[in-house]
């Protein structure tokens, strides 16, 4: 089904948690937050007990429709897609619980299968990380779902009674739990685990996770030391980082954990019982870190609007810089694609050796180079490199978000503050971050000089101590600093002439 860029609520009724989310969505499946809400539910804790949910639990889930309805309401969304997954699905009265919204909302909710679940999940999850093979796990709080893909296309998917809280409520009786509980705990995860004989990833193959478990324990390592974006999506939390996040979590009680930087309050509960499972699965899958995904069920469901396939990682990043610069009034695409190719064609002369991915960053530089003029010209490179860090690009990698953002600052001001973007860059990266900007200064400069319509041609004639660059379109040029830049970071003076067409 087409989408168009109308508000669409999505609805999620989760074991753990529900969220209601109003989303912007693009025609190419981009889609932008507009509003957003959540309410701590605990289904599943009651669901374990008496296999259906009690009249307070359901008053609690109907008072936060309440409040999701609103928020879709005051976000003017056209439509609104409600789901509801684990403990609904296995609660007696579940179905009581939806015709209810129904009767008093006019909304149907869908009751997800697991293997929706993971359908949905791997639709929103994967589509904007810059994966292609391996496995996908979500943690919610009553289960696990794992989707094995390939070629980014979802293949077999489980799902497994392991989630979080029931869990942690399931074994981890102590405060703080004893190491018997924990052992017990893994050993019933494992059982689940090898039952299902999943293979174990091969070297090439990723782990990518989603769910509000593993996000907080990101966000817990993440706040552990200086870490340059701030956003959980496409961070990469190392298995043995986990495993000693676990052990301070662990050693501590209940009330004592919310003292730690990053954890949410209402996960204290259930944190270490949703860690301790995936630290299992990871050992399981032979897997050394997992790739954490801002975006599941909820995104996959607005995106499904679209269409039911994972793009490629190509496109699915030029729709998110496209989607970023179009955000920003002085941004034109057109001027944005003619500076990138001027870069690129630069690039490919000057400097043949560079690394794909840093070849990439330029290109994705140039072409949002112009956002920061909305917000100040004389600094816009820094405006930039700031907006790059703090914004959601999707499909992209952190280290390759850092990238584009230390090409756009070294343009702006010589001399790379690499402290800035540690751990992501290193002092190996320095030189060639310098010869990008270097090459971005320079297109820049030169699409400046020409007509605005016309087309940018050139043509070189190089010596071992002079680069003559000829330039159909423009109008004139002289080198300033940038003559004396371009010498530094490629060992030739650098001539730059107007040319008429051959």
């Amino acid at each position: 089904m087409a989408a168009g860029r109308d508000p669409v609520a999505v609805i999620d009724i989760g074991s753990n948690s529900g969220r209601a989310v109003v989303y912007s969505l693009h025609p190419d499946g981009h889609t932008r937050i507009l509003a957003s809400s959540r309410a701590s539910l605990r289904l599943v804790r009651e669901l374990d007990e008496a296999h259906s949910l009690s009249s307070e639990a359901i008053d609690r889930a109907m008072d936060a429709f309440h409040d999701f309805n609103a928020i879709a309401r005051g976000a003017g969304a056209r439509r609104v897609l409600a789901v509801a997954t684990s403990a609904v699905r296995d609660a007696e009265n579940g179905a009581a619980l939806l015709r209810r919204v129904r009767r008093e909302f006019g909304i149907t909710v869908r009751l997800l299968s697991g293997r929706e679940e993971a359908h949905y999940g791997f639709l929103g999850a994967v589509r904007g990380m810059p994966v292609t093979t391996g496995a996908l796990f979500d943690v919610g709080g009553g289960s696990m779902q794992v989707s094995l893909f390939r070629n980014r296309r979802l293949g077999r998917a489980y799902s497994f009674p392991l989630g979080a809280l029931r869990l942690s409520d399931a074994f981890l009786r102590s405060d703080p739990p004893r190491q018997q509980e924990v052992d017990r705990l893994r050993r019933h995860v494992a059982r689940h685990l090898d039952a299902a004989e999943l293979p174990r990833l091969r070297r090439s193959d990723s782990l990518v996770g989603t769910g509000g478990t593993l996000r907080n324990l990101a966000k817990v390592d993440s706040r552990q030391s200086p870490y340059p974006i701030a956003r959980l999506h496409g961070y990469v939390l190392q298995r043995r980082r986990l495993e000693g996040i676990l052990e301070l979590l662990a050693a501590e009680r209940q009330k004592r954990r919310a003292d730690i930087p990053g954890l949410n309050d209402d996960r204290a509960d259930s944190i270490v019982g949703g860690g301790l499972a995936i630290l299992t699965l990871m050992e399981t899958l032979g897997a050394t870190a997992v790739q954490v995904s801002g975006q599941g069920v909820r995104e996959g469901l607005a995106m499904a609007l679209v269409s039911n396939a994972v793009p490629a990682t190509h496109a699915v990043r030029e729709a998110s810089i496209r989607a970023l610069g179009e955000s920003f009034r002085e941004w034109s695409p057109a001027a944005a694609d003619r500076r990138a190719e001027l870069a690129l064609v630069l690039a490919k002369r000057f400097h043949p050796d560079a690394s794909e991915r840093l070849v990439e960053a330029l290109g994705h530089a140039a072409r949002l180079l112009d956002i920061g003029r909305s917000i100040d010209f004389f600094d816009r490179h820094e405006h930039v490199a700031s907006i790059v860090l703090q914004t959601d690009l999707q499909g992209f990698s952190h280290r390759e978000i850092a990238l584009i953002s230390a090409v756009v600052a070294s343009a702006g001001d010589e001399g790379l503050d690499l402290a800035r973007y540690e751990p992501l860059l290193h002092d190996d990266d320095v030189e060639e971050i310098e010869r990008a900007a270097a090459l971005l200064v320079l297109a820049d400069d030169i699409a400046e000089r020409c007509e605005p319509r016309a087309r940018i041609r050139v043509r070189f004639r190089l010596s071992r101590k002079q680069a003559d660059v000829y330039v159909r379109g423009l109008v004139g040029w002289r080198p300033r600093r940038i003559g004396a830049r371009f010498e530094s970071a490629f060992g030739r003076r650098l001539n730059v002439v107007p040319s008429r067409a051959r």
